[in-house]
């Protein structure tokens, strides 16, 4: 579990369709949404974790991403030409620090 201000937590996602493994190879877009605990929402552009054959897109936090004690969602979010793809919504907690 991530804590506020974390910095190099990674979030990969696999994309699938009817439970086969979706080449992401050719996106033009892959983001992670993440959902804060004050509803705002974060679209941040995510890399192929490995050439894309596998389905793997992956997002690493950076500063001023977790910024809130919470409840947090994230979803995937990919384009391939002509279609678009959201991936399931995945719910995770931030933990609070002691200073």
């Amino acid at each position: 579990m991530p804590y506020v201000n974390d910095v190099g937590t990674v979030f990969e996602a696999t994309i699938m369709d009817a439970g086969a493994v979706v080449n992401i190879a050719a996106a033009t877009t892959l983001q992670l949404w993440f959902r804060r605990p004050d509803g705002r929402v974060l679209k941040k552009t995510a890399v192929l974790s490995t050439n894309g054959t596998d389905g793997k897109m992956r997002y690493t936090t950076v500063a001023n991403d977790l910024t809130q004690a919470g409840n947090w969602n994230w979803q995937p979010y990919v384009v391939l030409g002509t279609t678009t793809v959201h991936g399931n919504i995945q719910a995770f907690m931030v933990n609070g620090n002691l200073a």
